[in-house]
């Protein structure tokens, strides 16, 4: 999950303002966010040998809600670059509006998940982890690769 933090560094001056200001608040939270994630599951490791199953299943049902959370970091990455791609704006290309388009409704339609109902719509579940990571992988994977490529070529250009 380094993608939104390497595309958010250095690229604000080519994002207008408010967008890079959100879509930086979004790539934060999604480090905090699994950084915080990673101490539950650290911790759960750390002793097993010790560790009382109902203290276990306490600790793990906290930490399923690890995808509901992501999603509302991810949505703030996602509207701004969608929105300016869709609008031809800051030099995105409209694919990736696209791209991102369909995975921001996947994700507000995965808020659902926050609820906890049992199924595909469970908090850590098929929802969270089957359709909505992938997605929002893809397209933070095609986004830095983008802005990669593109910044190799500006670099090019100038020299």
């Amino acid at each position: 999950m380094v993608g939104p933090l390497i595309a958010a560094d250095g690229r604000e001056s080519r994002r207008p303002a408010p967008h890079s200001d959100i879509f930086l608040i979004g790539a934060t939270g999604l480090g905090v966010t699994n950084a915080v994630q990673t101490y539950f599951w650290g911790g759960l490791s750390l002793h097993p040998d010790r560790l009382d199953p109902s203290v276990a299943r306490t600790v793990l049902d906290v930490g399923i809600y690890w995808g509901p959370v992501l999603t509302g970091q991810t949505m703030p990455m996602l509207a701004p670059v969608t929105l300016l791609a869709l609008r031809g704006e800051a030099g995105l290309p409209i694919w990736l509006g696209g791209l991102g388009l369909i995975t921001f409704i996947e994700q507000a339609f995965e808020t659902v998940t926050i609820f906890g109902w049992p199924g595909f719509f469970e908090p850590g579940g098929a929802m969270n982890n089957l359709l909505g990571a992938p997605l929002v992988i893809v397209w933070l994977m095609v986004f830095a690769i983008w802005g990669g490529l593109r910044g190799r070529i500006e670099t090019l250009h100038d020299r």
